[in-house]
């Protein structure tokens, strides 16, 4: 008789025997019990975790006769429980059974062949209870076999049930999944593998030391058929004795003890003992690729003990390997194991990639092993004057001492050649050491010109920049130019003109310039991007005769200013804003608009003024002065938060 492999030899023959995945067991015991068994199911799951045997197992249950070979009655029924000795269990295990046929979706995929089959439906089982078709590899079947299956799958015959199995359930037609009852087979673990395989070794006389059981579970990743595909070529290799040493070498991975010794060496800092494993990987043969692959695992599961409570509930690990886990993690910290584990992970997809893995890797190994220690923010500060002792103390013989040749004392900050020598970014105008401006002289006093019109809004949360004060007689009080404003628009109106720029005066400018700023901010509410566009105009007038805005010859937001949209709109938010209609005016290339202020250039000063205060705030802190000096360094760059 010719040799059968272990993975057909221990398969399992009950539900009880499944291995990983309870909840089909116990739901399909049940349905069996309770007679609540459905006419199609459908099995999902990656490969060897026992689709194909479960469907096996449902069949004999149906199925079954009994220990005395008798057909079964109506009394006795399925049992959830298969003798295993009858002709239907046995010719099921052997898949020689009639009743119970065994299809392959990726040679049965065509409309003619599932034609066939329901033909043969309406005959009853020669023998069985049930014909029960079970379909492998389901998602090969084509589109109009999925289409001829529709009604038979949902009103099969009595005495008929359909078992499918797939590996790509996302290719199954929805209008399948709705008739199936669906059962998703997850991944097996790891300890529940190395269970099993043991099981097996002892049955069929074979000893392995814990290493070697551990190394195959690992490697079969949740398959339980790759677990036992492994185990007979290691038995192949090593006869009736089984080691961890061996079944790495066979299987070309590492074990967890060197993995282990490699994660060590990363935690000490130890570079040499890192290239030294790797050294020896790479003259036995393993696959530098898999090493990082499990390494990275590795470093997880350190992780994982070293923040969790209870990590054993989250280390698929053997006893023996959680202790060794576990004491490495206490060696370190939390933080030190995540920069550990994110720059291996950042650098692994390098590693896999790389056409030299091995280099990859061992410059990976020596560039975490060489990580510089971590340091809180908050622990900066008190180790700047050290910092500063000992760059005075470096650079005493080339940097000028100020004060006479002598060192800094206690209270001085010294500072560094390379500061003094590097020209500084900051403005001249932000600098604290430079000398306070001399007021301008009285022919260019602020005085003396006429004030920028500047948005209400702004001006009534920004404190406006500080200037010399004007006499009283020559700056009308807030309540005159309040009152000058209506008096000033009243007049143009009668005469029936817009206001123009050079008609205006600055009191009368303010005040348009008000009006306009509450008639964007009311657009701004409503369109945006209106708001955006007219924020580039130039107002040239605002009375009751109507608005005239400009634009400079060749902006680009002219044309869309004079769009139907944005002219109803516009007129809408006037109407809002003055309580009555007024004529709009919009010039495009405008002589008049050259040179002229717009809202959004204000709102762009503003905002500079804003982050250069910001920038001026941010250097005052002791802490940030300190550090600025010593280090010889300068803000680069500062953002302002949103309102």
């Amino acid at each position: 008789m010719s040799y059968v492999v272990l993975a057909r030899k221990w398969r399992p023959m009950r539900f009880e025997d499944l291995v990983g995945q309870d909840h089909v067991a116990k739901t399909l015991e049940n349905a069996i019990k309770t007679d609540r068994v459905a006419h199609a199911f459908l099995f999902t799951g990656v490969r060897g975790v026992g689709k194909t045997t479960s469907a096996r197992i449902l069949a004999k249950a149906l199925n079954c006769m009994g220990a005395d070979g008798a057909r079964g009655d109506a009394d006795r029924g399925p049992t959830a429980q298969p003798c295993l000795s009858c002709p239907a269990c046995t010719e099921i295990a052997l898949g020689t059974d009639v009743d119970v046929r065994e299809i392959d979706g990726a040679s049965y995929n065509g409309v003619d062949e599932v034609r066939k089959l329901q033909e043969q439906l309406p005959y009853r089982p020669s023998r069985d209870r049930y014909k029960i078709y079970i379909v492998d590899e389901v998602h090969m079947l084509s589109q109009s076999a999925w289409n001829a299956f529709l009604k038979t799958l949902e009103e099969p015959p009595p005495h008929v049930k359909f078992i499918f199995a797939t590996t790509e359930v996302h290719k199954v037609p929805v209008t399948i999944l709705s008739r199936v009852q669906r059962f998703d087979f997850k991944l097996i673990a790891t300890q529940e593998i190395a269970a099993r395989l043991k099981y097996v070794l002892s049955n069929e006389k074979i000893t392995a030391d814990d290493s070697s059981v551990q190394i195959l579970a690992r490697e079969a990743a949740g398959s339980m058929r790759d677990a036992m595909s492994l185990l007979d070529q290691v038995i192949a290799w090593g006869g009736d004795q089984l080691s961890g040493q061996d079944v790495a070498r066979v299987l070309g991975v590492a074990s967890r003890q060197v993995l282990h010794d490699i994660a060590a060496a990363l935690v000490a800092g130890d570079a040499s003992k890192c290239l030294s494993v790797v050294s020896d990987l790479t003259g036995q043969g393993f696959d530098m690729v898999h090493v990082a692959r499990d390494l990275l695992a590795l470093l997880r599961d350190l992780v994982v003990a070293k923040v969790c409570t209870t990590p054993k509930d989250l280390l698929d690990l053997s006893d023996e390997e959680a202790a060794d886990v576990l004491t490495l993690a206490a060696k370190t910290d939390a933080d030190d194991l995540l920069r550990l584990h994110q720059g291996f992970s950042t650098s692994f997809d390098d590693v896999a990639r790389s056409g030299q893995p091995r280099a990859a890797l061992e410059m990976l190994l020596v560039r975490l092993s060489r990580r510089p220690p971590l340091l809180p923010v908050a622990a900066l500060p008190p180790r700047l004057p050290d910092l500063e002792r000992r760059l005075w103390g470096a650079g005493r013989s080339a940097a000028p001492v100020r004060g006479g040749g002598q060192p800094p004392q206690a209270g001085e900050r010294a500072r560094p050649r390379a500061r003094e020598s590097r020209p500084d970014p900051t403005p001249r105008a932000e600098r604290s050491e430079d000398p306070p401006r001399q007021p301008p002289p009285a022919s260019q006093s602020p005085a003396a010109a006429p004030p920028t019109p500047r948005p209400a809004a702004a001006a009534a949360n920004e404190p406006a920049p500080a200037r010399p004060a004007a006499p009283e007689e020559r700056r009308p009080s807030a309540e005159a130019r309040e009152e000058a404003a209506p008096r000033q628009a009243s007049a143009s109106s009668k005469r029936g003109d817009p206001v123009e720029p050079a008609d205006v005066e600055p009191k009368s400018a303010n005040a348009s310039l008000t009006v306009w700023v509450q008639v964007l901010d009311d657009l701004a509410a409503r369109h945006p991007e209106i708001a955006a566009v007219l924020q580039h105009a130039a107002l040239l007038g605002l009375s009751d005769a109507g608005l005239m805005l400009g634009y400079e010859p060749g902006n680009v937001f002219a044309r869309q200013a004079n769009d139907k949209d944005t002219r109803e709109a516009l007129a809408e938010a006037l109407s809002r804003t003055l309580g009555k209609s007024v004529p709009i005016h919009i010039e495009e290339d405008s002589k008049r608009a050259q040179g002229s202020d717009t809202v959004y250039a204000q709102h762009e000063r503003e905002r500079q003024e804003a982050v250069r205060r910001a920038l001026q705030a941010a250097r005052k802190p002791p802490a940030v002065v300190s550090a600025l000096e010593v280090l010889g360094a300068r803000i680069k760059d500062l953002k302002l938060a949103s309102s």
